[in-house]
């Protein structure tokens, strides 16, 4: 059953209440999470957040149908909280939407307002308390909060909040000291509460914020994260991406600009944007790359789009002679096509995906954790032996996957294989709501080009150049987060962040 929640004493363990909240954690295998994602290379994704407000209906299970949409930004945990315009009820656990949600939650969950998020840790740890929305209790009463992104000066404002404030702390996440933030700062309105937040705030956050009877949508003054604007059934929807939006049969009518809050409540919708918000936006380029589903709509253009031009462009940079080209699935497909099709050279699938592998929370004993990745990926040797085989590649992070599928393809009778990545070389850390791994762990940053090649076992290897990058999605210079490719980042920041600095020390 939902609980009606608020105080943050009855989010935590030693609240004596009854409720999903309390439940223990499913097995994990490894600090990131479901058991064979650990020998993922990918970048770990941000999260998706969701809010609905349609007057007149139970919305619970449209934001059920738009957050499942969004699961691939986070396999963690997730949660719903809805209000009736008179209480605000949450239900939250930690596990995949599918495992989090029954039947009988969303029909007890009534209420035409509604806040959804699907999370993957960037700031605090992987643990219950810190499952979202999180709902705390202020000066403005209940809100529930759900957060796309990573404060970077969180630990600051935490210290800050607790000592001139007296905010009590339960949770370990920068999100927790967002929603005390918006609960507590001063302003007449939600727009000047929120451009107090954003004067305070630093980093990256999309969040959708609810009231008892009030949606409210912030996009940060850089606008790193996405987040878009949709009708449905005479009410609104704002989501982390389209797709969401198309799940749930909404019409789109925008994507937020940075630093814009937008109300929404029985008056109708208000929208306005902080007026010292950056002009032009800076939203992180692996959005374009690998995070969004393709079919979403990112700055105006369709993700499917743009990633089949990163492979046009990685053709027109680094071509080869071969007789096949394929992607590592799922997210390289698109790249590989647009190789494919400047190329001339027949697009193939070679490398089969299991796509229920990583999304499962049962430990693999030892012989299937030797086995790794093909557990994960299958090599078709009819379609590979003979073949030069060009293999494109949406990232390279630490490697170890690429290794691997290279070794699987090796046994497969490839005669060649030329590894073509549709995105630059990745020397830094991400700052802003992804966990992708540290300065000692991304291969890029510690070795060469030709050190790679020979490291994952190669002919050959080419990454698109930042250049290349901004053709394919015509960036000016001054919009997009590039850091991780160019150590240049759209604010200062600190060399390396730890996710777990707001975790209590332990003895």
């Amino acid at each position: 059953m939902p609980s009606e929640t608020g105080s943050k004493s009855a989010l935590g363990p030693a609240s004596g209440l009854p409720g999903p909240l309390e439940m223990p954690p499913l097995t994990q295998s490894g600090p990131h999470g479901p058991s064979f994602e650990d020998d993922d290379d990918r970048p770990r994704e941000a999260c998706g957040v969701i809010g609905v407000y349609i007057p007149g209906q139970d919305v619970a299970r449209i934001t059920f149908f738009g957050l499942f949409a969004l699961q691939h930004r986070g396999q963690e945990s997730a949660g719903i909280a809805t209000s009736t315009g008179e209480r605000v009820r949450l239900h939250a656990r930690m596990g995949l939407i599918s495992q989090v949600f029954r039947e009988e939650d969303l029909a007890d969950m009534r209420g035409h307002l509604a806040v959804g998020h699907t999370r993957y840790s960037t700031m605090g740890g992987s643990k219950q308390h810190n499952a979202q929305p999180l709902i705390v209790d202020g000066p403005r009463g209940r809100i529930a909060v759900g957060h796309n992104g990573n404060v970077i000066n969180a630990r600051e404002l935490r210290t800050e909040l607790s000592e001139q404030w007296g905010v009590t702390f339960d949770r370990s996440s920068d999100t927790e000291v967002v929603a005390e933030m918006f609960s507590r700062a001063p302003g007449r309105d939600w727009f000047e509460v929120s451009w107090y937040a954003m004067r305070r705030l630093k980093g990256a956050y999309s969040l959708v914020i609810m009231s008892k009877d009030e949606l409210i949508a912030v996009r940060d003054p850089l606008g790193i994260r996405p987040l878009c604007l949709g009708e449905l059934n005479g009410g609104y929807v704002v989501a982390s991406e389209t797709a969401a939006l198309d799940n749930i049969g909404a019409t789109l009518i925008r994507e937020l600009k940075n630093g814009e809050t937008v109300v929404i409540n029985k008056n109708g919708i208000e929208a306005r944007v902080w007026p010292a918000a950056r002009k032009t936006h800076s939203m992180c380029l692996f959005e374009q790359i690998y995070f969004a589903r393709p079919d979403s709509i990112l700055n105006g253009r369709l993700a499917y789009d743009s990633r089949r031009k990163m492979g046009k462009e990685l053709f027109l940079e680094s071509a080869v002679d071969a007789d096949l080209v394929i992607g590592i699935p799922d997210s390289s497909i698109p790249h590989a096509i647009g190789y494919a099709n400047a190329s001339g050279i027949p697009y193939g699938e070679g490398i089969i995906r299991n796509r229920y592998v990583g999304r499962t929370f049962i430990a693999p004993d030892q012989r299937m954790r030797d086995v790794g990745v093909q557990m994960k990926f299958n090599v078709m040797r009819g379609i590979i032996e003979g073949k030069r085989i060009i293999v494109v590649d949406d990232s390279i992070v630490r490697s170890t996957t690429t290794v691997r599928v290279i070794g699987m393809l090796r046994k497969a009778g490839a005669k060649e294989i030329h590894v073509r990545v549709a995105a630059p070389a990745i020397i830094s850390t991400c700052h802003f709501g992804v966990d992708m791994a540290t300065m000692a762990e991304l291969i890029a940053a510690n070795k060469t080009v030709d050190e790679i090649r020979d490291h994952i076992g190669a002919d050959s290897l080419a990454y698109l150049s930042v250049e290349g990058l901004k053709r394919a999605v015509d960036v000016t210079d001054d919009s997009y987060c590039k850091g991780c490719f160019t150590g240049h980042y759209p604010i200062p920041v600190q060399l390396e962040m730890d996710k777990l600095a707001l975790e209590p020390a332990t003895v």
